[in-house]
């Protein structure tokens, strides 16, 4: 079942092909873990959404609370019986349907996707292979846009098929300026010693969720530096550890780059303090 509106329908009667999200890319989403009911890090998704929203310049409605929007997706994750369980939510905020590239209207509609997940807390892949690379057929534009959840994600399409063609686990995308910015599916970081890189905002790099909890958690470590700097192509292979994170997996280690095999005890303890944070919450 997708909740469209406030309103639960089957998933494959919701969408219109007019839909400005559909046609035009115009469109933000959220995607978020639910573990038995509770939203993990719903304060920082939802204004991220809200501030996603002004700089697409959509009018935001009234009654789209914290608690409103909350509501909403727990009763998306109860109309599909998962609310005893682990849940990836993708929340997508659109401007309807009509118009060209200028919208006829100024109407918010929103709709509410779930599906079952198996794990609830993190945990560290223990996938022996992780195998990434360069997608260097385009290129991430630095600069504020590039830094929203929008529907506008051909880069991340054309990248994951490329992945496949090559055998490769995910890609890590460039900016114009040919620096790291992040992979195809999350945020990328970069162990060396103890300090640990990950991309500005700056560069073009997702404003993830997880991004930020990481850098917190590695802030109040006591053992690490965090570093938010650009990123050369030329230190992965002399980092220690790369790992890619996101709301969903938490971490995902990087195992290999090119002839590069990598470590991953960073990455493991990060995690363990991710999920201690967790559990204190």
């Amino acid at each position: 079942m997708t909740n469209l509106n406030g309103e639960l329908l089957d998933s494959s009667n919701f969408i219109t092909s007019e839909n400005r999200g559909y046609k035009y890319g115009d469109a933000v989403f959220e995607t978020i873990k639910a573990v038995h009911g509770k939203l993990l890090f719903w304060e920082d998704h939802y204004f991220r959404l809200m501030a996603s929203m002004r700089i697409m310049r959509m009018e935001i409605p009234m009654n789209f609370t914290m608690e409103f929007l909350e509501s909403e997706i727990l009763k998306t994750i109860d109309a599909n019986s998962l609310l005893k369980s682990s849940a990836r939510v993708r929340l997508n905020v659109d401007r309807g349907d009509g118009g060209k590239y200028l919208p006829k209207q100024k109407n918010i509609s929103y709709n509410i996707s779930v599906e079952a997940l198996t794990s609830d807390f993190y945990s560290v892949s223990k996938q022996e292979t992780y195998t990434v690379d360069l997608y260097k057929d385009f290129f991430v534009a630095p600069g504020l846009l590039s830094t929203l959840k929008t529907n506008n994600k051909a880069i991340n399409v054309l990248g994951s098929i490329y992945a496949e063609e090559n055998g490769w686990d995910n890609c890590l995308l460039l900016n114009t300026n040919k620096n790291v910015v992040e992979a195809l599916n999350g945020n990328l970081f970069v162990v060396s010693g103890e300090t640990i890189k990950t991309p500005p905002l700056e560069d073009g790099c997702l404003k993830g969720i997880m991004r930020k909890q990481l850098i917190e958690v590695i802030v109040n470590s006591g053992d690490y530096v965090i570093e938010e700097a650009s990123i050369s192509p030329f230190e992965l292979q002399k980092a220690d550890e790369l790992f890619i994170s996101n709301v969903i997996t938490g971490i995902q280690p990087i195992r290999k780059y090119r002839k590069k095999e990598f470590a991953t005890t960073i990455s493991e303890d990060i995690i363990r303090r991710l999920n201690v944070k967790l559990r204190m919450s």
